[in-house]
């Protein structure tokens, strides 16, 4: 029922391929109009939405170097850097 389509991008103006399940998406979701923009374009514009996120420095409790958040540390909780975290949920 579905074809792959070619469809230029308004934002960029490179050709990308509409598929037969991305059309088949649409058509569950009611939408009428096919994409305008390539993959890339839209994240690019659903991120640049989004506001930037606030990130505090804090001490990790396991090895002492800086850790990036994004939520304000309080003193009742331990913050871990990415590296511990992960170590941390191996065990």
């Amino acid at each position: 029922m579905y074809e792959d389509k070619t469809l230029n991008c308004k934002e960029c103006g490179k050709e990308f391929t509409f598929t037969e399940g991305e059309q088949e998406f649409y058509a569950s979701k009611g939408f009428v109009n096919e994409p305008q923009r390539c993959k890339l374009c839209r994240d690019a514009r659903k991120n640049a939405l989004k506001p930037e996120r606030e990130m505090f420095i804090a001490e990790c409790a396991s090895c002492g170097g800086k850790a990036k958040v994004p939520f304000n540390p309080r003193e009742d909780r331990p913050v871990y850097c990415s590296e511990c975290f992960a170590k941390m949920r191996e065990e």
